[in-house]
């Protein structure tokens, strides 16, 4: 019997195929899904995420309780209101108007994404994480658990049980996790934000967002 914890990724673009190779080096049973037809994603998948496996949206949302939204700013409108309802639902859209056009959910404040997708998805457990570096920094900055000098990587949430998931989830993948406090402070991880593109150490990363550095 498979006892892995399972894990599901909604886009499978350069960031979506990063985290998912990340997912299953952690020992996550992880699956792709995008629009389309799984088969147009399979070998893409075989190449950039060897063991995870690309299905149907459906089937990734069936999959795991923990799904992780990486698809571009504009196209998570494409998805139904209740797609993700009960679920931990991890937001890592970044909005750059100068590349996405203006959308009206993120024109009045870019920075904070999270909003408005928990607005759309009211019905999801929604934790703001995992943007708050690229695709080439989240690759190449992983470390085992313990390194000295390991990269601090932030979350913030309403649902606290999901806040302390995803911390979990951050640790597996190759960071110190760090609870940024509730969703509205996900906006100091994006775009603009004192978070974004920080590649620093947890103490260092609490500093920048302003929060008390614990002793461990």
């Amino acid at each position: 019997m498979d006892i892995r914890p399972h894990l599901s990724i909604i886009g499978a673009g350069k960031f979506g195929t990063v985290l998912a190779r990340a997912a299953v080096e952690a020992g996550y049973d992880t699956v792709l899904a995008r629009s389309g037809p799984p088969e147009s994603i399979e070998m893409l998948v075989d190449i950039l995420a060897p063991g995870a496996r690309a299905v149907t949206l459906a089937d990734a949302v069936a999959h795991a309780s923990m799904i992780i939204l990486a698809v571009p700013s504009w196209r998570f409108r494409e998805l139904p209101p209740d797609t993700f309802a009960g679920k931990i639902l991890i937001d890592t859209i970044n909005y750059w108007e100068q590349t996405d056009g203006v959308i009206p959910e993120f024109a009045e404040a870019p920075a904070d994404t999270s909003l408005a997708v928990q607005r759309h998805f009211p019905s999801a457990r929604l934790v703001k994480s995992l943007n708050q570096l690229g695709y080439n920094q989240f690759r190449d900055e992983r470390q085992p658990r313990g390194t000295p000098g390991r990269i601090g990587m932030a979350a913030a949430g309403n649902d606290r049980d999901a806040v302390r998931s995803v911390l979990r989830l951050i640790d597996d993948l190759g960071f110190d996790p760090v609870d940024a406090g509730p969703l509205a402070a996900g906006a100091a991880l994006g775009p603009g934000g004192p978070a974004f593109g920080v590649v620093e150490t947890r103490d260092r990363l609490l500093t920048q967002l302003g929060l008390e550095v614990e002793a461990r």
